[in-house]
């Protein structure tokens, strides 16, 4: 359930984000503001669902899976294709949230 919550989540807010990005930077139309606007209140319901002791440790995890998701985003949506260094501080984000997710707590 953890992985389907930040997979939802990531796209959804990604998606969001993007609508937003589109009315103010590529002067779209401001109708793209309600799917917008949308996509986000899914995005924050969606981290609801991740089972974790703390708020703070699910968002900080989620991280990891949002560098990852916005790359691909980027590449799949956008066209521009991740370079080594998108890909190795994605690696070095995704072991920080690995270890936040899956280490010992005492």
């Amino acid at each position: 359930m953890t992985i389907a919550a930040y997979i939802i989540a990531a796209l959804t807010e990604i998606a969001g984000c993007f609508a937003f990005w589109h009315v103010v930077r590529s002067g779209g139309s401001p109708l793209w503001l309600l799917p917008g606007v949308s996509s986000l209140i899914v995005f924050a319901g969606a981290l609801t669902f991740v089972d974790a002791a703390a708020a703070g440790r699910a968002f900080a995890a989620y991280g990891g899976i949002y560098i990852l998701a916005s790359l691909a985003w980027m590449w799949g949506v956008e066209g521009v294709r991740p370079d080594r260094w998108d890909a190795g501080g994605t690696a070095l984000c995704l072991v920080g949230a690995a270890i936040i997710v899956f280490g010992p707590r005492g």
